[in-house]
């Protein structure tokens, strides 16, 4: 295939693949950004590493950065999908233009990149497959959700990020026949095939291979598998709630919170109530660590009736997010 077009910038501006090096500009970028877009997300150098220098992203291909003639970054965007999929192969559309540059054309430029670059990959890629290219937004940055309408994509899912004090906490639950123990490495891949096991009818999930697990969940620099509960019974890992804790945000806010990134019980394991007992063990353990507050989101349409349990756990919705998409269809 042959290489995407280069991006249609207005004049005084050129744009190059991201570089490893870029990370301290982008999260100075980022920062300021996060003023006007109110995020709740505060990233640093060494998490931006983690998310985009890693073996799901070729910097070459799969990203831009936009430059001053003089040399100032003031903008990036990345395109990159994660080899494993069930329903339709999902493109990951992800940018941010620095809040003094907006509503000069650079956006529409790096989403018109982003959408073509996505196209492409699901030619090389998965042509067999139908493919979704998919921008998750926050409600609250609403001049981007506004350039993505006009691109023509569609709002299909809503996602609530729910927040908690750790304070008045249910008390823990015990479970017959059934251990809740912190995570441990010798575990990590029990708790990747209980995640595929539990996530096989949610919207956009897939059976995670191994690096695509490592990358994503317990490879990221903030998990954190002390404050990580898993449900084990006879040696088989039946729930788990995995924990991050973003080190950039409690600098940040002051605030540090537990951030339950994945939670599940494998479907031979429901109804007993595992995923309750579960995320209150998480809660007690994370108060216990010098946390504030827990986190979690959930998928407005979510299968098992999460949203109704996580309410009932005194979480609350603080920001709402919303995919954006633009569905491809097969190619063959």
């Amino acid at each position: 295939m042959p290489d995407v077009l280069p991006l249609q910038l207005p004049a005084g501006l050129s744009a190059r693949p991201m570089r490893p090096d870029d990370v301290v500009v982008l999260a100075q970028l980022l920062t300021a950004a996060e003023a006007v877009d109110d995020t709740g997300l505060h990233e640093s150098p060494e998490d931006l590493t983690g998310r985009w220098i890693n073996d799901l992203a070729d910097l070459e291909r799969d990203t831009r950065v936009v430059l001053t003639a003089d040399g100032q970054l003031v903008g990036y965007a990345t395109t990159i999908a994660p080899p494993t999929f069930r329903d339709a192969y999902g493109v990951h559309l992800e940018g941010r233009v620095h809040p003094d540059r907006r509503g000069r054309g650079i956006g529409r430029a790096l989403l018109d990149w982003q959408l073509e670059r996505g196209t492409q990959l699901h030619a090389e890629r998965n042509p067999e497959a139908p493919a979704r290219l998919t921008a998750t937004v926050y409600t609250s940055m609403p001049s981007l959700e506004a350039l993505l309408r006009r691109a023509g994509l569609e709002q299909v899912r809503w996602f609530f990020h729910m927040e908690r004090p750790l304070t008045d906490l249910p008390p823990r639950r015990r479970l017959e026949g059934v251990d809740l123990v912190p995570f441990g490495w010798d575990r990590d891949e029990d708790v990747r095939l209980a995640h595929n096991a539990a996530f096989t009818q949610h919207y956009g999930s897939s059976a995670r291979d191994v690096a695509s697990w490592q990358v994503m969940f317990t490879g990221q620099r903030s998990f954190r598998p002390d404050l990580s509960v898993l449900a084990v019974s006879d040696g088989a890992v039946l729930g788990y709630a995995l924990s991050y804790v973003s080190e950039a945000t409690a600098e940040a806010t002051g605030s540090r919170e537990s951030y339950f990134g994945q939670i599940g019980v494998v479907p031979a394991a429901r109804g007993r109530g595992l995923s309750k007992a579960v995320i209150i063990e998480a809660l007690h353990v994370a108060a216990a660590h010098d946390c504030r507050t827990a986190g979690l989101e959930v998928d407005s349409e979510n299968v098992t009736g999460a949203l109704g349990l996580y309410e009932s756990l005194g979480f609350s919705t603080h920001r709402t997010q919303v995919s954006w998409s633009r569905r491809l269809p097969p190619l063959r």
